[in-house]
């Protein structure tokens, strides 16, 4: 049975759309910096609040691999943008500086735009159809009350599809670039738990530090710090060299029975350890050797001997049951022929002809076929955010119109809803999703940081 895993990614999914759309219409995509390709000569529907009735004459304010980027393109940008932030209450900066983030982003993304689309990568008009109508169920709309909301708006349904083609081009480009880059190993995820329950709770992390100390007598002069500082320094390198640090500790710290405890203070809370040692130690590894750290005592040398998680508080969370038929779109089928084939799978089930599972094992391209489809208990985070969001529209016993993703085209039934207490096996899949996206946004930010510094960029005159 394939699993839809995915990071709890924020950014660039076709649905998230409906945020912005509850939020308030103008925002769409802007809060991702989103936004098409545009050539000058294009006839493109602006907002009218976006674009007023007399306008001086345009002109081009910057070039991206001979790709031009216009002072209207900005501007029209540049009010979305003030609206979103006048909404959210933010203050606003200086329309210079609020002109020239825009212009850096509408180059970044055009550079992403062009290398999209050099590389393959199309958005045909079905898939932006069914993006229309996930942002539309999402907002408890049809599609013909979306378009009228945007046109309330003031907002052009032409322009608003365009957005939808360029986040979906934008998380396809994402998808086959970053995503497989990322990898999450069991040592990070505990390194997140740990750090998640040091926030919330310190006694529930038990750790164990050893220490040498050296002692620096109160009076003493600055030379004699001086040299029991470089005493200090030393013991420190040995350690980290790899000697036996509990030896270490018996033959040359001064803290009190030292050479019966190996210098080890034994398992205890972090709330019952000085903040010094505290922060010296965050995100340090069992093993880790930090110091020398300076306090009223001396200079001490610490090693983490060991760390304890402790367990993990219970969490409810909403599950779902669900089955699916999988089409994958190749070179003898398309998505929009994928599409059709299961929007007539699912009348000749809606109709009683055929019933679902029959028709997922014989049909359906995935390894849950031979369960009929189903896929089993999932909990949030699962599956990827176009298949959960749809799940999370449905009514058990309901069918999906077919929905696109990554793996191709789904339809998807939902068998029952629960509310369910997570095992700290379930939590760690839970963790390992959030440390994923934290990876994937680095890694985003680096890939895109090298997109941008691949494109040829002439900057012409500033934004007016």
């Amino acid at each position: 049975m394939t699993r839809y895993l995915a990071p709890l990614h924020s950014g660039l999914r076709p649905v998230s759309l409906a945020v912005a759309l509850l939020m308030g219409l103008p925002a769409l995509v802007q809060a991702q910096g989103l936004r098409p390709s545009i050539r000058l000569g294009e006839s493109v529907v602006r907002p009218a609040t976006a674009v007023p009735a007399q306008r001086a004459a345009d002109f081009i304010v910057a070039v991206v691999n001979s790709e031009p980027i216009t002072n209207n393109e900005v501007k029209s940008r540049l009010v979305r943008l003030e609206q979103q932030l006048v909404r959210e209450g933010a203050a606003l900066p200086s329309r210079e500086v609020l002109a020239g983030q825009v212009l850096e982003r509408l180059i970044n993304e055009r550079a992403q735009i062009q290398h999209a689309r050099e590389t393959g990568i199309k958005v045909d008009d079905a898939a932006v159809d069914q993006a229309e109508i996930n942002v539309a169920r999402q907002n408890q709309l049809d599609v013909a009350q979306l378009r009228q909301r945007l046109i309330q708006e003031e907002i052009s349904v032409a322009q608003f599809r365009e957005d939808l083609r360029t986040q979906l081009t934008m998380t396809r480009l994402r998808e086959r670039d970053v995503e497989p880059r990322v990898r999450v190993s069991e040592a990070d995820i505990d390194q997140f738990i740990r750090k998640q329950l040091e926030e919330v709770d310190p006694a529930a992390v038990e750790v164990n530090l050893a220490q040498i100390l050296v002692a620096v007598p109160e009076d003493a002069a600055a030379a004699q710090v001086s040299v029991l500082q470089a005493r200090a320094e030393r013991l420190a390198g040995r350690a980290r060299a790899g000697e036996d640090f509990a030896k270490l500790a018996a033959e040359a710290s001064d803290a009190p029975n030292a050479a019966q405890t190996r210098g080890e203070f034994g398992l205890r809370s972090l709330n019952r350890y000085p903040e010094l040692f505290v922060q010296a130690i965050d995100g340090l590894a069992a093993g880790a050797v930090t110091g020398p750290l300076r306090s009223g005592a001396g200079f001490h040398i610490l090693k983490v001997v060991e760390k304890r998680q402790g367990a993990l508080p219970a969490m409810q969370v909403t599950q779902h049951r669900a089955r699916h038929i999988l089409l994958r779109p190749g070179a003898s089928l398309s998505e929009s022929q994928a599409r059709d084939q299961l929007a007539a799978l699912r009348r000749q089930i809606t109709s009683g002809q055929a019933e679902f599972a029959a028709l997922a094992r014989a049909q359906s391209q995935d390894g849950s076929a031979r369960e009929g489809g189903d896929l089993g208990w999932a909990s949030p985070g699962q599956f990827v955010p176009e298949f959960e969001e749809v799940l999370n529209q449905l009514a058990p016993g309901q069918i999906s119109e077919p929905v696109v993703s990554r793996f191709g085209v789904h339809l998807i039934q939902l068998l029952e809803r629960r509310q369910a207490t997570l095992t700290d096996r379930e939590q760690r899949e839970m963790a390992r999703g959030v440390v994923r996206e934290q990876k994937l946004e680095e890694a985003y930010a680096d890939w895109a940081r090298d997109i941008r510094g691949r494109a040829w960029v002439e900057l012409r005159e500033a934004p007016q």
